[in-house]
């Protein structure tokens, strides 16, 4: 979700598409060049039935961002339209992706545990949100303002989180395991039916 996010907005921070947004471009352009080492890197080193699975998904944000592409290039020529239907798309994914920890959040209020959500991942996911956040309230650009707004809030609220249970640890919270599905049960602590069952 991260590359398709930084591609879209990549297209969107072009000239042709939306003036004045080069950083916009250039920085998307940069973390699309990461994202494509990190999925290289995966697929080099993962199953074969998890590389199946990441070249599906690799072929699926590719043609949604090439269908848009195309759109805004080929059906669309008034430039106020292309810019709304870029920036609208971009905005939407960019949602999705800053809404990605919500699950992770989730898993912490339910063990009172932070051992699910990286502290350097919570802060940076803030500060990435927060600085894009003012970019786009200096530029007037809704479209970089509202996702990333978002993100800012979600940031702050994993680091608020990480404030209240930052001093558990899920080994010491006896009363909750983890099942394989990720479900509590009540229990007596970790125990080694569990841990066996986890890496059968």
């Amino acid at each position: 979700m991260t590359l398709l996010n930084c591609l879209l907005s990549t297209w969107y921070g072009l000239p042709f598409v939306s003036k004045n947004n080069v950083s916009v471009s250039s920085i998307n352009g940069a973390g699309v060049a990461l994202e494509l080492i990190y999925v290289l890197i995966f697929l080099i080193f993962s199953r074969k039935k998890e590389k199946v699975k990441i070249l599906g998904l690799l072929c699926c944000i590719l043609s949604v961002f090439s269908v848009i592409a195309l759109v805004s290039v080929l059906a669309i020529h008034d430039a106020n339209k292309r810019k709304n239907l870029c920036g609208f798309a971009a905005t939407i994914f960019s949602i999705i992706m800053y809404a990605s920890p919500l699950s992770a959040m989730r898993m912490v209020i339910k063990t009172k545990s932070v051992e699910y959500m990286p502290f350097l991942l919570s802060l940076f996911v803030t500060l990435c949100g927060t600085s894009w956040f003012i970019y786009g309230l200096i530029g007037k650009d809704i479209f970089i303002l509202v996702p990333n707004g978002f993100g800012c809030f979600l940031g702050t609220m994993q680091l608020i989180l990480y404030a209240i249970y930052r001093s558990n640890k899920l080994g010491e919270n006896s009363s909750n395991i983890i099942t394989t599905d990720g479900s509590l049960e009540a229990g007596p602590g970790p125990s080694k039916h569990w841990q066996s069952n986890n890496y059968s």
